[in-house]
């Protein structure tokens, strides 16, 4: 074997048992329970008995005990597939054995992480972050529950509105939530989450079906992969609700092997694309409660895969689609719809890393890296996210990308860094997390768009819908369902998934910070250190990151560099020792701290970066920050009246019997809340008086043309080696205030101009048509002229933008 330790902590019911029946066994495949109160016993007991037996109990006096056996126990010896299971003397002296000790070390059988994932709570929010969290719960996301049809009606909860047969809404909307909901420990929103979880358990079907479908040839199971995903970050975040949610889940995964085998149930391209988000939970459940399933869970894992779509085939120079989709032929993008669908290939970025896991077949992981590569490079944004109006196409910079497909993509990058530990994948993430992500929001995240596009100076209904593949012409407005209603239902969990990934396990005594932003972090590593860092952090406005630590041991610490950063200075205190070298594959550069407290003052270094884009245009970064012309805004509101935006056909939103509502928040602070959504069906709440849908136009020229050589970064927010470079002249102006974290970032910190950084340039107005009343292709080089005098045109983060102009011709002015 190798030196992954085939360790796990007996379940609360486990130990109850055994505690109740002293000597006697949970069956008989259990040997009798083996007492060890010393190193010593451990190994004797080892060498006794490991060539004969695969399953162990061993009591331990303490919980220190238990850690000091982990941090040294590696099994060389045992049996293939041999389990250690400890059980603490007197589970009644430890009450909350499983929320603050881990569960689980990884079963050999799956391949193990780079950096294995902290259990949601483990993290919390802090700063800005913590600003974005809580206007999450009091917009949009926190009150869907309260007011929108296709949660608070849901069929998922005894009501009448879905979008559509998928019935996918209150699981998108369930897997988002309980994130947020705990993350911020917001008992408001995790009486949502409780709420509904009870009543869909009281009304599972009798074969273990979850869900709404009462006739079998109507169920398909991809609308439950999202609300799986939601019981497991619930049970991590809350252990007691495991007993609640283990029977019903393991009922319905035996239900689905079942339907599996016969190859039922599973029909939709949506579940054959997305297979990889379920085997997530069955990974999950292997590692953490297996509960003598491990067979059903594998076998289930294999079968998702054989039924499913392959990918691995798509990411090979054979199949894959570099062209522009907008030139193929029908047949051919017809035939890789799977593929192609802009949020199944969000989705799919993570699916051979997935299979990896449970398969072993490293060849998945170049398959892995492939889609990446490719994806970005020939269907990807400036903002980091997929170009794709429901289909992907190839570069053009008028076409639109979902907000579906930006939360998806963040989630499948995380979860690479985490299985593979390439730099780039969580760049990738923090890229999409930091532009494409916060410019379809309105600051105050109560409206939200269906597709932005990078080029985007006004957003109102197009002429036409023949611009985009397949969205209506209010798609890129700004409303409380301004299209498809997917991406209202499943757009909460793209900021609080990106913070329980923000923090990883490094290896048996390490904790790493993988995604930069500002949180708090609290656990307990396998070799039994108890570990609280706090992050204070401007990051990505500012460049400075200070950590302060606490340790009840020695311990490795680790930060991911990213790879724009230039100049990286590290401060330990007190008398801290040197950090390493900064891991070329990874990003990390790792600091060994000895027990008790510690200081961490990380300086990164950026400058301007001009990355070419199609077309001979450009776009403008500094650090993780994509610059957009601001081209002025002025909007009107309205309240949302939304059914001319859909077909023919389908049902319209809002509902006749909607009302104009008071605001969510009353003086007095209180949320209006019902107990359970039985009463309502066929019903509607009244819309919020926060909800709006918005027309948003330019008040400052967007054909421009910007020579590259003027460009200049202005920041209030400097970190010590933040610079400015000109690219031609090779120019470098230090920053002149002292502290990056000396200024405060307003709540809405996306707002209009509220980043503090910008860049100043030259530039010209351009000929430069509209198609369908955006702007058309950028013109080539050679075939305009300035139509106007030089000008000075300034540049902002592109997330604070909601029209703006982000991929820009160059001329020379200088």
């Amino acid at each position: 074997m190798d030196d992954q330790k085939c360790v796990s902590f007996a379940s609360m019911g486990e130990q109850k048992l055994v505690a109740e029946a002293h000597s006697e066994l949970l069956d008989d495949k259990h040997d009798d329970p083996l007492h060890a109160y010393e190193t010593q016993s451990v190994f004797s007991i080892l060498r006794t008995h490991c060539f004969t037996r695969k399953i162990f109990w061993v009591w331990a006096a303490t919980v220190t005990f238990v850690y000091s056996q982990l941090a040294c126990l590696t099994l060389d010896y045992c049996l293939p597939g041999a389990r250690f299971y400890i059980l603490p003397i007197s589970p009644v002296a430890y009450p909350h054995y499983e929320e603050h000790f881990l569960k689980a070390l990884p079963n050999t059988t799956l391949a193990p992480y780079t950096f294995a994932p902290l259990p949601l709570g483990s993290i919390s929010p802090q700063g800005w972050l913590l600003d974005q969290l809580e206007l999450m719960a009091n917009g949009l996301a926190g009150n869907q529950y309260d007011f929108y049809n296709y949660v608070n009606d849901s069929t998922w909860l005894g009501g009448t509105s879905e979008y559509s047969d998928l019935n996918e809404g209150f699981p998108y909307w369930f897997n988002g939530l309980v994130p947020l909901a705990y993350s911020l420990n917001d008992d408001r929103l995790k009486a949502q989450v409780l709420d509904s979880l009870a009543y869909v358990f009281a009304h599972q079907q009798a074969d273990g079906w979850l869900g709404p479908e009462k006739n079998v040839t109507t169920r398909d199971f991809w609308g439950r992969f999202p609300f799986c995903l939601g019981l497991m970050q619930l049970m991590q975040a809350d252990s007691t609700q495991t007993a609640t949610i283990l029977p019903p889940l393991y009922k319905f995964i035996s239900l689905m092997q079942t339907s599996l085998e016969q190859d039922i149930e599973f029909s939709q391209i949506w579940g054959q694309s997305r297979y990889a988000d379920m085997i997530l939970v069955l990974q999950w459940l292997y590692e953490t409660y297996p509960e003598g399933n491990e067979d059903l869970l594998l076998n289930t894992m294999n079968l998702l895969k054989q039924r499913g779509i392959d990918w691995a085939d798509y990411f090979t120079e054979e199949n894959y689609l570099f062209a522009d989709l907008d030139t193929l032929d029908t047949t051919t993008t017809t035939n890789a719809f799977g593929f192609v669908h802009g949020v199944n290939a969000g989705q799919g970025l993570k699916n051979c890393a997935v299979d990896y896991r449970f398969t072993k077949n490293e060849t998945l992981l170049q398959s892995a890296r492939n889609g990446v590569n490719w994806t970005f490079a020939y269907h990807g944004a400036a903002s980091g996210t997929i170009i794709g109006d429901e289909r992907e196409s190839g570069l053009a910079p008028y076409r639109g990308s979902e907000l579906c497909t930006a939360v998806e993509s963040m989630y499948s990058l995380s979860y690479l860094y985490q299985t593979m530990g390439d730099n780039s994948f969580a760049q990738q993430s923090e890229l999409i997390a930091y532009n494409a992500l916060p410019v379809m929001f309105t600051p105050d995240q109560w409206a939200h768009q269906y597709i932005a596009q990078p080029n985007q100076p006004w957003s109102r209904q197009v002429n036409g819908p023949a611009v985009f593949w397949n969205v209506n012409d209010f798609g890129q407005t700004f409303g409380l369902e301004p299209n498809y209603p997917c991406c209202t239902v499943n757009h909460p969990q793209g900021y609080p998934k990106f913070l329980s990934s923000s923090f990883v396990r490094s290896g048996s005594n390490g904790l790493a910070h993988a995604l930069l932003a500002p949180a708090n972090v609290s656990t307990v590593l396998p070799s039994g250190a108890l570990v609280s860092i706090n992050c204070d952090t401007q990051y990505p406005f500012g460049l400075q990151i200070v950590y302060t630590i606490k340790s009840s041991a020695a311990f490795e610490f680790s930060i991911r560099i990213p790879e724009w950063s230039t100049m990286t200075n590290i401060t330990v205190t007190p008398n801290g020792p040197s950090p390493s070298a900064r891991d070329a594959a990874t990003g990390m550069v790792a600091i060994s701290l000895p027990a008790g407290a510690a200081s961490i003052t990380v300086d990164l270094g950026a400058s301007i970066k001009v990355v070419p884009r199609a077309n001979s245009t450009i776009a403008i970064y500094h650090g993780a920050l994509l610059y957009a012309l601001d081209v002025g805004e002025t909007s009107q509101t309205q309240s949302p009246d939304l059914a001319q935006m859909r077909p023919a056909g389908e049902a319209k939103y809002p509902p006749p019997s909607y009302q104009s509502g008071g605001p969510m928040h009353a003086a007095s602070g209180q949320h209006r809340h019902h107990s359970h959504r039985r009463g309502f069906a066929g019903s509607a709440q009244p819309i919020p008086a926060e909800a709006h849908d918005y027309i948003i136009n330019n008040t400052l020229p967007w054909n421009i043309a910007i020579d590259p050589l003027t460009l200049v970064f202005h920041d209030s927010l400097p970190a010590t080696n933040s610079s400015i470079s000109s690219p031609a002249q090779g120019r470098i102006l230090r920053s002149t205030t002292s502290s990056a974290q000396s200024a405060v970032l307003p709540q809405q910190v996306w707002a209009y101009r509220a980043p503090p950084s910008y860049i100043t340039a030259k530039g010209c107005q351009i000929d430069w048509p509209l198609d369908n009343g955006v702007p058309g292709q950028v013109p080539l080089p050679g075939s305009w002229n300035c139509t106007g005098a030089m000008m000075d045109v300034v540049l902002r983060p592109y997330g604070s933008l909601r029209v703006h102009m982000a991929e820009l011709p160059t001329v020379e002015l200088s």
